[in-house]
């Protein structure tokens, strides 16, 4: 898996950040993205020597901007070979709390995202036969949860899309598959008190949150040639909670 191009989404922190160091680690080319934060990405690139490394800040929930962030990759790297739709927001709000606005920046950021930079790198991948897409999705996309209809709605779409375009791109030699997070320990969840974390902790079988490397290693195996065979699958990473 040497040499190839790896891009991840909403890369400047949390899970995004650990999937991205998990791929510069195993020498790739990296292309990490941001949509404000590109002072982070900067201190990540800092922290490698010798790296192909490539830092775009671009909102991923706007077409053009995506599709010129494609161009300034294939400029550097000449393709892509794996994409991981990370990007996403979340909101914790009962339903009818919700404004027209609020849900439609959590359906931009969280699915059409992933229309966008799905469709601008397939064609890469049509031209070689051979490609991967990981989405990173959420256990409420199973399930839903309350106070976060509109979010889990969002992940359910992304299954959904998931599944089907695995089916669509499978005899070109594509893999599509999505990673369906629990409660992970990252900044996404800070606002949870102590109590509310050690509630949801008692939920979980295996007694504690997910880390970010863990959900970094299966997206590292899914890009890899072992996992050649799986394709269309909803992969939870969840501790048992469901």
């Amino acid at each position: 898996m040497k040499n190839k191009t790896v891009l991840i989404t909403g890369s400047s922190r949390g899970i995004g950040k650990a999937i991205s160091e998990k791929f510069i680690n195993n020498n790739f080319n990296v292309v990490i993205n941001c949509k404000n934060n590109l002072n982070l990405l900067e201190d990540q690139i800092n922290k490698f020597s010798n790296k192909n490394i490539l830092a775009i800040q671009a909102d991923v929930s706007i077409y053009d901007e995506c599709k010129n962030m494609m161009e300034k990759i294939k400029n550097t790297f000449g393709s892509i070979d794996i994409l991981i739709n990370n990007a996403g927001i979340s909101l914790w709000k009962p339903f009818n709390l919700n404004t027209p606005d609020e849900w439609d920046t959590i359906i931009k950021n969280n699915f059409i995202s992933v229309l966008n930079c799905s469709h601008l790198v397939i064609p890469y991948m049509l031209e070689k036969k051979s490609g991967k897409i990981i989405n990173i999705s959420s256990i409420w996309g199973n399930v839903g949860a309350s106070c976060e209809v509109v979010y889990s709605s969002t992940k359910g779409a992304v299954n959904s899309f998931t599944k089907a375009l695995a089916k669509e791109l499978g005899p070109s030699n594509i893999n599509v598959n999505a990673i369906s997070c629990g409660v992970i320990n990252t900044d996404m969840n800070n606002w949870l008190s102590d109590y509310e974390k050690n509630s949801l902790i008692e939920e979980i079988p295996l007694c504690r949150l997910g880390e970010t490397e863990e959900i970094a290693n299966l997206a590292y195996f899914l890009a890899s040639d072992e996992a050649n065979y799986i394709t269309g699958q909803i992969i939870g990473v969840d501790g048992g909670i469901i």
